[in-house]
């Protein structure tokens, strides 16, 4: 374990522990002189050795240039342990991502497989090839731009032509693809795709490997198209899979071509064209059938609409084909909910300028007078939930600081709506009151007075963080809530101080949350017991802080 302050090689000072595994810890370190960041990982035990089993394989490793892999500085032998210099990569690992924010849309899920594709065929078309073997969301990074990195080489391996089968079996249970356990061949890039299908499977459907089954059976609304690219990718006989990424990404940038709906599409257009002449010709008919036809292409054009968003070239034409089809249909949800996932949620980032175009959307005046949004509130159900997803969008991935206060009156609106399961309703309520504390928060009325009573503010928070939230709600709930209250202790201690909060109750929450942190929470809902382990890391770290805190805003009491 190395103590910050320590200087790797030298020149590479480790700051703090950024990551941990069951052989292997991740440390940020910086490049003073340079002014640089760098991830410095340290392996011991298995994972040294079979790291530095090939001097050669250290060497190509140091060689690797991909704006999809992170570089490796220097490679350098520590005592026990081997340390591993390498860039820093700014972001959140899938897996952090799913637990935080579910499964994730179609096309973000096509925009980083594709990257993943280009990645694995750089590496595969190495001499002699590279074959990664544990494609898992855990070693994929997000960066804040929406690019994807992969990291954490442990179980790579160069592909050995004259060999039948690996020497070693390594890679994650669920993940590996069948040729990497019972000598059942050497794994090559094949493996790596059968990899790559669970990795979708997983981000779509937000289920975990060993529930693997047709995409569209868990997903509904996920494309024919993306589905067959599953099944094929996930195929037991790596004869029956796609041969290469270079395949795979070609199927990846045309599914639509594979899907079922695509091709019935096309017969539509082609019948619908035939039924409209023939309604021209008839047009004494009766009004009746006019009017159900109109009512039908209708239909047609608002689904063109949204598959023209989903393969547009530019953001920009996904933009305006959205809001052509909110234009038409203002009452229906779906163009409103791919709006917002697909179209300004694709980088899990919600703009200042996205914002305003999804307000500009909603309170378009239709031909009626009547804004999309007061037409669409009419179906409640349907705007319940795009409430609620809007909500949370601002409440965690608004880009201005006012964030919270900015996801108010969505999760007001979603949770008095009725219309929501008891876990998201429950959820709505205590987000959207602390989102209402921070619309008032650093107000004052006319009497100079503080908009906020911070007597009733604590009452509020305590209030939502009484009971048992992993079992009202949810583990991940019940880390924000948490969290908040402990950060507002940190921020309001002595507004809570002189509002009569005394230092035995602040006292009690703390221990409380202290508590709750090691009985309630399973780790199911974040991820497993690693990802638990980080959650309570950093939960302990905000603990210690609060009780430093509070001695110091009631020191003398």
């Amino acid at each position: 374990m190395l103590e910050p302050g320590f200087l790797v090689g030298g020149k590479y000072k480790i700051l703090d522990v950024i990551g941990r595994g069951g052989m292997s810890v991740v440390y940020l370190a910086i490049n003073e002189k340079a002014n640089r960041p760098w991830a410095v990982k340290e392996l011991t035990g298995d994972r040294k050795r079979r790291f530095c089993a090939d001097e050669k394989e250290i060497e190509l490793m140091k060689k690797l240039r991909h704006p999809n892999l992170p570089g490796i500085a220097d490679v350098i032998e520590y005592g026990e342990a081997l340390l591993i210099v390498m860039d820093y990569i700014e972001g959140r690992s899938l897996d952090k991502v799913l637990r935080d924010t579910g499964p994730r849309g179609e096309k973000e899920v096509l925009d980083w497989a594709g990257q993943l594709c280009g990645v694995l065929d750089y590496l595969h078309s190495r001499n002699p090839p590279v074959i990664y073997r544990d494609l898992k969301p855990s070693n994929v990074m997000l960066r804040p731009d929406g690019k994807v990195v992969l990291i954490d080489f442990g179980a790579a391996r160069e592909y050995a032509r004259e060999t039948e089968g690996d020497t070693v079996l390594l890679g994650t249970k669920g993940y590996a693809a069948p040729e990497q356990y019972g000598r059942r061949g050497q794994s090559d890039g094949r493996t790596d795709i059968y990899s790559l299908g669970v990795l979708m499977f997983e981000l779509l459907t937000g289920e975990g490997p060993h529930s693997l089954q047709p995409v569209r059976a868990l997903r509904p609304d996920v494309s024919a198209g993306l589905q067959e690219i599953v099944r094929v990718c996930t195929r037991p006989r790596m004869e029956d899979r796609y041969q290469s990424c270079r395949e795979l990404q070609y199927a990846l940038s045309h599914h639509w071509e594979l899907d079922a709906r695509y091709r019935e599409a096309q017969g539509r257009k082609l019948r619908w064209f035939l039924a409209s002449t023939t309604a021209t010709l008839l047009m004494g008919a009766g009004a009746a059938l006019f009017s159900g036809l109109e009512a039908r292409a209708r239909e047609h054009t608002y689904e063109a609409y949204l598959m023209a968003a989903g393969n547009s070239v530019t953001k920009g034409e996904e933009m305006e084909n959205y809001r052509s089809a909110i234009r038409l249909a203002p009452e229906r949800k779906e163009g409103y909910l791919r709006l917002l996932e697909e179209g300004l949620l694709d980088d899990q980032l919600l703009t200042s300028e996205e914002s305003a175009f999804l307000r500009a959307v909603l309170t378009e005046p239709g031909d009626s007078g009547r804004t999309n949004e007061e037409m669409f509130a009419g179906n409640e159900e349907g705007y319940a939930e795009f409430a609620y997803e809007a909500g949370v969008a601002y409440f965690y991935k608004f880009e201005e600081t006012g964030n919270k206060k900015n996801a108010g009156n969505y999760l007001r609106a979603a949770a008095l709506s009725g219309c929501l399961e008891g876990n998201r309703e429950e959820r709505a309520k205590r987000l959207g009151l602390i989102a209402d504390y921070y619309a008032r928060i650093g107000l004052v009325d006319a009497a100079g007075d503080d908009f906020v009573s911070f007597r009733d503010y604590w009452d509020d928070l305590t209030f939502l963080a009484s009971g048992d939230l992993t079992e009202t709600d949810n583990e991940r709930t019940a880390l924000v809530v948490y969290e908040e209250l402990l950060e507002q202790i940190l921020f309001c201690g002595e507004q809570f101080r002189e509002a009569g909060v005394t230092r035995e109750e602040t006292e009690a929450q703390v221990e409380n949350i202290r508590t709750r942190l090691r009985s309630d929470f399973t780790g199911r809902e974040l991820g497993g017991e690693e990802a638990l382990r980080e959650e309570r890391a950093e939960m302990e770290r905000l603990l210690r802080s609060a009780d430093v805190r509070i001695r110091s805003v009631y020191e003398g009491e």
